[in-house]
């Protein structure tokens, strides 16, 4: 062998184990601005709600439906990112979610909105199922946990970013131009992603049934994150209320230190995962989120607002990309979509059934109560965890 060769070789092995490549780069990108575009609703939309003479009720069911009607389309996403390919499924995703919330701008009545909430849910599932898909292709096996924590960062920005820039400009300007700016933000997105060389489908692997619409081998993280992000649920729509409520101001701090916090464990609790697994991150990110939720029930001034923001950061951040590489660790090539959106139909259902619920129990036992509910929640994710730990280490 050749001198040439043997040099040849590592060289390589790093291209191979490469993250920060120029299409990763695009989809990082790509996801930034279409997240950028969704966290600048996501306050604002409830006051949007009470605008239009809504109550709580009506604001978990707005948020609520959008997370269904994701929830309801991301099995058949998975189904076609690996049937018709990643580039059709997100850039008719990135579409659809451009023109839903355009029209947010043209809302007069609460039934238009939530029939626009429903194609926005639409666009989000297609758009956010292939995203993630795309970033598992392009980031080496080995440094998954690592890529995906890269990757997150991209939403995470968006989350420290988004909430606080649409609470001010929704001082500024009318919703009308607010929802105008995030569809601005999504068509972006859309052409960054046109830039991206998708990965094509495997012709060699086995075809997929017509009703094959979820990964087995991902449903025990996904139903672990079920249960985390029901919190979501709660603090997305009721935290802006509930602080107003309590006479708490900097409400837009917390998006803020949450985000940051988020960030910040993004670059090591990828690290940890790949080389310890989901054991060394997942009960401690769990805790803090626990723990976060019992502060917020309790709530008496803006330094406990601040610190639950950054628990949840930390703990969210060491939770989601996590559990998001464990459930594509053990699928084919062929099968990453179906296992992203088994896991993204999880995430999903967390923070619809939390949003509607929480939206009753407010209604009827007040804001306070709505973290202690989420509190029991996370337990019940710890509990479940312990118990997949005994039966892994039994079988």
């Amino acid at each position: 062998m050749s001198k040439s060769l043997v040099k040849e070789a590592p060289r390589q092995r790093a291209s191979s184990d490469k993250i920060w490549t120029r299409d990763f780069v695009l989809i990082v990108m790509s996801n930034f601005f279409v997240f950028l575009g969704f966290q600048m609703t996501l306050p604002t939309l409830p006051l949007f709600v009470k605008e239009l003479g809504g109550n709580d009720q009506l604001i978990g069911i707005v948020v609520g439906i959008f997370t269904f009607s994701a929830l309801l389309l991301r099995p058949y996403a998975g189904h076609a990112l690996e049937s018709k390919g990643r580039r059709f499924v997100f850039l008719t995703g990135l579409g659809i979610f451009v023109f839903s919330v355009g029209s947010f701008g043209f809302v007069n009545g609460m039934l238009f909105l939530f029939l626009m909430r429903i194609v926005q849910g639409v666009g989000w599932g297609f758009s956010t199922t292939a995203s993630g898909t795309i970033a598992t292709d392009l980031i080496p096996a080995k440094r998954r946990g690592e890529g995906m924590g890269y990757y997150g960062l991209s939403g995470n920005l968006a989350l420290a970013f988004g909430p606080t820039l649409g609470l001010a400009l929704v001082g500024i300007v009318s919703f009308k131009q607010l929802f105008l700016i995030c569809a601005i933000l999504g068509v972006a997105a859309l052409l960054l992603s046109s830039k991206i060389r998708y990965k094509q489908v495997d012709e060699q692997a086995v075809p997929l049934k017509k009703w094959d619409i979820y990964e087995k081998s991902a449903l025990p993280p996904s139903i672990l994150l079920f249960f985390i992000t029901v919190t979501f649920g709660g603090i997305a729509s009721f935290l802006p209320i509930y602080s107003v409520q309590k006479g708490i101001a900097g409400i837009e701090w917390y998006f803020l230190l949450y985000a940051i916090a988020l960030m910040l464990s993004r670059t090591f609790a990828g690290k940890i995962y790949d080389q310890k697994g989901h054991q060394a991150v997942f009960i401690p990110g769990a805790l803090l989120i626990l723990v976060s939720m019992i502060l917020l029930a309790w709530l008496p001034n803006s330094m406990a607002l601040y610190v639950a923001a950054i628990l949840y950061g930390f703990g969210f951040g060491t939770v989601q990309p996590a559990l998001q590489a464990w459930s594509v660790k053990e699928v084919q090539a062929n099968r990453r979509g179906m296992a992203n959106a088994t896991f993204f139909s999880f995430f999903d259902l967390g923070v619809g059934i939390g949003a509607i619920l929480f939206g009753q129990i407010a209604y009827l036992y007040g804001y306070s109560t709505i973290y202690s509910v989420a509190a029991i929640s996370v337990l019940c994710s710890i509990l479940l965890y312990i118990r997949i730990l005994i039966k892994t280490k039994t079988t």
